[in-house]
């Protein structure tokens, strides 16, 4: 099961990458065309068109991005990552948001729409959990169906022109039981969401500690469509880049009843100072013979985490081999947020909570005092660097750079971007192709299953340049590469035929 949430986990990144052009986009049109969004200025002039022209293009995902959900999601979790599986993810949710639409659920089943909570829950069907659960199914179906062989009669549907059929199919039944079960979903996640909500900025930084707490199972991508898409009315995110404020009126009727950005503006100093000032406390921590590569390391996460707040190359390479050191990262995370907000600091993200985000965010109306991220940043590096460095030399945790030592005839110095090499030298660290059953990669690691867990040299795997291998079952074995992962895992792909 968790093999496959973190697969899902995955698959969500393909959707979500489709955002920073939605902020930047917007960021910019916003402050040609305020009037774009409702807020004061002209509405007229060669500056207002591009502004309105921007805003629209950024808009038009922003407002799908369910769909972008069930079609990404598809894509991601089907083998090959095949486009079929993403028809039948848009299959799926056309099926399943139309007969579980107010008007479809008034017309099947009448007394359930007496209950205003049911009421409430099918008015917002066409969400982005549908989206998952529609591109979840959409994947299944394809994996399961796409070698389907019919009789001659029937063979033009044969093969993967069955599997849009057979996803309808599916769908039709998903909905049938969604029928009853959603409104339970729905009232849970409303109870999640008040629960959280109604504890004010201590919500917020409980909030933010689980979210990253949950990183590595991939389930904080479930409690990120509580907060910031509108699944059950809160929306942080979509209200943030649709100019609106605490008091306005979603597309969908939904009053916004909290301050916008509230559930965003607490990562920013944690991300973009917090990183950095941990990064560093693991450079001057690691060995000296080591520190040269602990720059590569976690330097490059820093700086990728400021820009554009990709956090999982930082993360991924010390939350396996010092776990309690984690759950204190997620703490800070957590104090952080809370602080951060009460102190009335108010952005979104489109992505991430990096510096490119904060300056396209700037303009919009629910941006407010962008002066505490001075303070409240240089807090984070300061706090982040002093807690991370008491606690590595006071547990004598095995960050990067602290490993045990890799026996010098495995060290290999690579060329610059040399993924061929360095997949190779994986390859022979995993036991070679022989030893593969499965090759699949994420955001940052190279994801693998192998037949003889034995046979895997994880010395010989960390000579390639990785950052390090994670072993979260029998059989598999994840390699953490970084932001370039998909380089090394097109050139590991190829070698492994």
């Amino acid at each position: 099961m968790m093999k496959y949430l973190q697969k899902l986990g995955k698959a969500l990144m393909l959707p979500v990458a489709c955002l920073p052009i939605c902020g930047i986009l917007m960021g910019i049109g916003y402050a040609l065309a305020p009037a774009v969004m409702g807020a004061p200025g002209p509405t007229e002039g060669l500056a207002y068109v591009v502004g309105f022209f921007l805003v629209k293009a950024g808009g038009a995902l922003i407002d799908n991005m369910a769909i972008l959900f069930a079609i990404g999601v598809a894509v991601g979790l089907a083998e090959e990552s095949d486009g079929t599986a993403g028809l039948a993810g848009l299959v799926s949710w056309l099926m399943i948001t139309t007969l579980l639409s107010s008007g479809s659920v008034a017309a099947i089943a009448p007394g359930m729409m007496e209950s205003e909570v049911n009421a409430v829950a099918f008015s917002k069907i066409a969400n982005p959990f549908t989206g998952i659960l529609a591109g979840i199914i959409g994947a299944v179906c394809y994996n399961k169906f796409k070698g389907t062989k019919l009789p001659d009669v029937l063979a033009f549907f044969s093969g993967k022109r069955s599997v849009a059929i057979v996803t309808g199919l599916v769908s039709i039944v998903v909905s049938a039981i969604l029928l009853f079960v959603w409104p339970i979903i729905f009232g849970a996640l409303v109870a999640l969401g008040n629960g959280i909500k109604g504890l004010g900025v201590v919500g917020v930084g409980l909030y933010a500690f689980l979210n990253r707490l949950l990183i590595p199972t991939g389930l904080h991508h479930a409690l990120n469509n509580v907060f910031w898409f509108d699944t059950i009315g809160l929306g942080d995110l979509t209200a943030y880049w649709g100019a609106l404020v605490e008091g306005d009126t979603m597309a969908n009727g939904t009053v916004i009843n909290w301050s916008v950005g509230s559930y965003m503006a607490g990562f920013f100093p944690c991300m973009m100072f917090g990183i950095p000032g941990a990064a560093l406390a693991m450079i001057q921590t690691a060995k000296s013979n080591k520190r040269k590569a602990t720059i590569g390391i976690v330097g490059a996460a820093a700086v990728c985490a400021f820009l554009c707040g990709v956090t999982e190359p930082f993360e991924f390479a010390f939350m396996f081999l010092a776990f309690p050191l984690y759950i204190v990262y997620a703490a800070l995370y957590g104090i952080f947020a809370s602080i951060t907000v009460a102190l009335g600091f108010r952005a979104g993200f489109c992505f991430s909570a990096g510096a490119t985000d904060l300056l396209f965010g700037a303009s919009l109306p629910a941006a407010a005092n962008y002066w505490v991220m001075i303070p409240m940043g240089l807090a984070a590096l300061v706090v982040f660097y002093l807690v991370f460095r008491f606690a590595i030399t006071k547990w004598n945790l095995k960050t990067p750079g602290r490993e045990d030592d890799v026996d010098s005839e495995l060290k290999i110095e690579l060329a610059n971007d040399d993924y061929t090499t360095m997949a190779q030298i994986i390859l022979e660290g995993v036991g070679g192709k022989e030893n593969l059953t499965s090759i699949d990669h994420c955001i940052t690691r190279l994801r693998l299953e192998v037949k003889d867990r034995l046979l895997v040299d994880e010395k010989k795997i960390k000579s390639s340049g990785a950052s390090g291998v994670i072993r979260p079952g029998k059989t598999s074995v994840q390699v953490v590469i970084g932001p370039k992962v998909q380089f090394v895992f097109d050139e590991f792909k190829k070698l492994a035929k």
